[in-house]
């Protein structure tokens, strides 16, 4: 079972855990619609918007008094996550490895430098996704919904709808996202999980045509890839 945090024991304590499940549940529902609007209208009209929504995010650490080891950003239990993240990514990217390379979407070669830097930024990207999707939203759904696996599902579709339309990636990140939640319960490490997420979808966005995947694109982009 998953380590039980100050936040989850707090959840069961009477008025003051009705108030931090109320509380909890406003954030989540607030900062996913920010979310949203985020990458429907916003990062067109207002790129930076994210700074006061990463800026409130890190004070509801604080005023919850949330653990960094609890949110999964130490390395305390980075091994034994990766443990459980490696079998399963090979059982999932080597299927798709053999695909890339029968279709001849994939061919062996040294990388370059565009191509290294491409992979680590996107790996930063995915730290930072993983981060949202399990240090913050799953962190505090833990407080609201008494179900672990209920929790689960819910961070992965969320995960899922905020890659909407794009159907490749909707499907992709709802399993994942349900998959990376379940191992987070038990081993609190995001570090793992951001890498298995950037592996994996550098594969799927090699091997999937663009006319379908349109260069990874969620939300308005999806639409006007070709035009950008």
């Amino acid at each position: 079972m998953g380590a039980v945090t100050s936040t989850e024991r707090l959840a069961g304590n009477g008025g003051d855990g009705l108030a931090l499940r109320i509380s909890s549940a406003l954030e989540v529902l607030v900062f996913y619609a920010f979310t949203l609007e985020f990458i429907w209208r916003w990062q067109y009209t207002y790129r930076h918007a994210w700074i006061p929504m990463l800026a409130a995010i890190v004070a509801s650490h604080f005023l919850h008094h949330d653990r960094l080891r609890d949110l999964g950003l130490t390395w305390n239990e980075a091994r034994a996550s990766a443990s459980v993240v490696l079998p399963l990514a090979i059982a999932v990217f080597v299927p798709i490895l053999v695909f890339g390379f029968a279709r001849g979407a994939l061919m062996l070669s040294l990388p370059d430098e565009r191509t290294l830097a491409g992979f680590v930024g996107y790996l930063i990207w995915c730290a930072c996704q993983q981060y949202l999707a399990q240090s913050f939203f799953h962190h505090r759904l833990r407080s609201v919904v008494t179900s672990p696996h209920l929790s689960s599902l819910l961070v992965g579709l969320m995960f899922g709808a905020a890659h909407i339309p794009n159907p490749v990636l909707i499907v992709a990140t709802t399993l994942g996202g349900f998959i990376m939640a379940e191992i987070f319960l038990r081993h609190r490490s995001i570090w793992p999980l951001a890498l298995a997420q950037a592996v994996g979808g550098f594969l799927l966005g090699a091997v999937t045509p663009a006319s379908l995947i349109h260069h990874m694109r969620v939300g308005p982009g999806y639409f006007y890839y070709l035009l950008r």
